[in-house]
């Protein structure tokens, strides 16, 4: 049963304007506490009332815990004047608080409510004024009419800004007539919660807004997990345990679904699939987009291929193997063609190889890859410049779609004669839909990757179910070069992906394991080796910007917010002169490494180098914290060395540390320093690829650290988790229709 009290704000300890969370002296006529909770714009003076619970704190002792509010709007002269000067109205100070108030007195607020225009008859209130009073008024009584609302099917007053920012004025009439909309509109309002606020409103669970959002919620989800569609079956079994309801009813409203044009059913592989259609359509037009490009005649290089080849391997000073060269020749041959292989075989030599040749018969090439981390280690690796694939294709957001849209696509196609992708396992189906959309008939299309690596994060398995389908003339790479036959770390990696158990602490090498049984252990080695042992052995070695650790897991004692709340205590502990912003359970100081994890298609960047601006920050960006600025209510994190990225704090739930990261968020990077506890983890994550993937991330040194028992179950564990995507068996059905 929650208490309920009535009295007025006297003190604010604390107050974050995005999210409303307060602090405050809170009294009423018999006594004055302390209460913490969520109370939006408050200010000294304002009258609630509250109800909630008292808790004891282990530091600040007694609190009442606000679970509900209420605004009292002032009655006496005194409390409407601070009212009004409490940073609500906009125009209004302390001044023109006064003058209103000994103007109309206690009917002021009325006055403002219903005869703005009077305001006029006050010294120093225009219209316009007037106006802008009348209308602030307004929206702080709609907002806390909602907010009042929301409260009752336990929405709290940060989601409450969110859903306003959305709706506006018909925020309540939104949620009545469809909550399950909120799932779709709102990001951080899952499907859960948007049932739990239709059981209050009264929805019955068998409505068929409920069960459609439920049909797309579960469709979203394994999209999230990598799958473009699922099987019939599967859906409705893992849609009704969702909705609680049989089959038969999930079955009668996919078809309804599917009639509405809301859903995609066909009949793939011997049984009936479901799509959300956006993927139904990227797969149909990928295969359609790949089909035309392997057919179109191709410019012609100008010269023979063996003089050509020749050349550049004078120019050089590299010998290609006859592998090496059979890869270039497919390549400069067909209109589509895929290069595959691991670390040490020579991708790198291969694309300055095809580029060579290409530029020498004045054929214009593009280089991209899926990240701004792999596209900068390309431009590093090989000397030619290397964009994002998203900056290639000209992305922008359209405020219209409410997505992101390409300025190249079929209709502004790329102006090209070849484009190379590289890391291409990282290409999820959504980014190749749109990179083979703007690519014209006619240009070479050369797809270069490591398929043995970690799927991408993004719905689809393209690279694989494009090899996998044999559409297009492809060429793995097996020979590792001498030089690389050097390092352990290249070694490792092909052994581990061939399941042979990696060759541990060879003298004067690069790659180690420190064995460690105990996960306690694990975790205090880890932090040793990033705060001494490592810089102290590598001359030079930065622990926050050359040392990356990565974990198969996100939580336990050795996931990664774990291990990023034990690594940001000891590499950057606070400190007078950082300043930092507390955001939920995340603490952001300046100096601090982090991640963005959410593709954000608006947000500004600034080039401090050259001075170009743009927007556009993606899901796997690695930056630094440069400041924190609570007056302003911002933070600026640097990317790539030169990008300035401002955040307002309401948006640093699109914001991790990132001291130590998942291997999927790791693809497409290279660290100096790599660092991985090795303990038992999920059998779905101690996976043989997702270790090889981990390896091959580190450039200079590897060091695992914990079971050795556990690093050669990851290596016998050759699971692959279990994908659902059309793309291979659509282009296998082209293949066959010889097409």
């Amino acid at each position: 049963m929650l208490e309920e009290y009535r009295g007025a704000i006297v003190e604010i300890i604390y107050h974050n304007n995005e999210n409303g969370y307060t602090v405050a002296i809170f009294e009423t006529e018999l006594e004055a506490f302390t209460v913490v909770g969520t109370l939006p714009s408050v200010s000294v003076g304002r009258s609630y009332t509250l109800r909630g619970e008292f808790k004891e704190h282990p530091t600040y002792g007694e609190q009442f815990a606000i679970r509900e509010f209420q605004e009292e709007l002032p009655s006496t002269k005194e409390g409407i004047r601070e009212f009004l000067a409490s940073g609500i109205m906009k125009g209004v100070g302390k001044k023109t608080a006064q003058l209103i108030v000994s103007h109309f007195g206690e009917k002021t607020l009325d006055i403002i409510d219903n005869h703005p225009e009077r305001l006029t008859e006050v010294s120093g209130v225009g219209p316009k004024t007037a106006e802008k009073i009348a209308d602030s008024y307004k929206l702080h009584r709609e907002f806390a009419n909602i907010t009042l609302y929301l409260q009752s099917y336990g929405i709290n007053s940060n989601y409450a800004m969110k859903l306003y920012q959305v709706y506006g004025s018909d925020t309540i009439q939104a949620v009545e007539e469809n909550p399950y909309r909120l799932v779709d509109d709102i990001f951080g309002i899952g499907f859960k919660k948007a049932d739990a606020i239709a059981h209050k409103i009264g929805i019955e669970d068998d409505d068929p807004f409920r069960v459609a959002s439920g049909v797309r919620f579960t469709l979203a989800y394994f999209a999230g997990e990598g799958s473009t569609y699922l099987p019939k079956d599967i859906l409705c079994e893992k849609a009704g345990a969702l909705l609680d309801l049989p089959m038969d009813t999930i079955e009668d409203t996919l078809l309804e679904m599917a009639f509405e044009g809301q859903i995609h059913m066909e009949n793939l592989e011997g049984r009936i699939d479901v799509y959300l259609m956006p993927y139904y359509m990227a797969e149909q037009n990928v295969c359609k987009c790949l089909a035309k490009l392997n057919g179109a005649r191709l410019k012609p290089i100008s010269g023979r291929f063996d003089s050509l080849v020749a050349k550049t391997e004078r120019d050089s000073g590299i010998t290609l193997s006859q592998q090496q060269k059979r890869a270039v020749e497919l390549s400069i041959g067909a209109g589509v063609s895929v290069i595959t292989g691991g670390p040490g075989t020579g991708k790198t030599t291969i694309i300055n190889t095809i580029i060579n040749i290409l530029e020498s018969s004045e054929l214009k090439v593009a280089i991209a890859a899926p990240t701004g981390r792999a596209a900068k280690r390309i431009t590093e690796t090989s000397g030619h410049y290397a964009s994002t694939i998203h900056r290639l294709l000209d992305y922008y957001y359209s405020e219209d779609e409410s997505n992101m849209q390409f300025g190249h696509n079929a209709d502004e196609p790329l102006d090209y004669d070849a484009v190379i992708v590289d890391e291409a396992s990282m290409i999820d189906l959504m980014l190749m839909n749109g990179l083979v959309s703007a690519i014209r008939p006619g240009t070479r299309f050369i797809i270069v990757g490591d398929a043995d690596q970690l799927p991408s994060v993004g719905a689809g398995n393209v690279l694989k179910d494009i090899l996998d389908s044999e559409f297009v003339l492809s060429t793995k790479l097996t020979e590792i070069f001498r030089q690389a036959q050097e390092s352990m770390i290249v070694v490792n990696a092909h052994r581990i992906n061939h399941g042979e158990y990696p060759d541990l602490n060879a003298k004067d090498k690069d790659f180690f394991m420190v064995r460690r049984n105990k996960e306690k252990e694990m975790l205090e080695t880890i932090k040793d080796l990033c705060i001494r042992r490592l810089p102290q052995y590598y001359e030079g070695v930065s622990p926050i910007s050359d040392i990356q650790i990565l974990t198969p897991v996100r939580k336990g004692l050795l996931g990664c917010i774990n291990l990023n709340i034990e690594m940001q205590a000891i590499l950057n502990p606070p400190a007078p002169e950082l300043a930092e912003k507390t955001h939920g359970d995340r603490t952001f100081r300046e100096g601090d490494k982090v991640m963005q994890i959410k593709n954000n298609y608006q947000l500004k960047w600034k080039n401090r180098e050259d001075f170009t601006e743009g927007e556009g920050v993606f899901n796997g960006d690695v930056g630094f914290i440069d400041t924190v600025d609570t007056e302003f209510n911002e933070l600026t994190v640097v990317f790539d060395d030169v990008k300035y990225v401002t955040y307002s704090f309401n948006q640093l739930d699109e914001l991790e540390l990132a001291y130590a990261v998942t291997v999927h968020k790791s693809q497409g990077s290279e660290f100096p320093i790599v660092l991985m506890p090795v303990s038992w983890f999920p059998p779905m994550l101690a996976t043989r690829n997702l270790l090889y993937t981990a390896v091959t991330r580190g450039k200079k040194v590897v060091v695992l650290v914990g079971s050795e028992n556990k690093l050669n179950g990851m290596v016998d564990n050759n699971r692959i988790n279990l994908r659902y995507s059309g793309l291979g068996a659509r282009l296998r059905r082209l293949l066959e229709m010889n097409i």
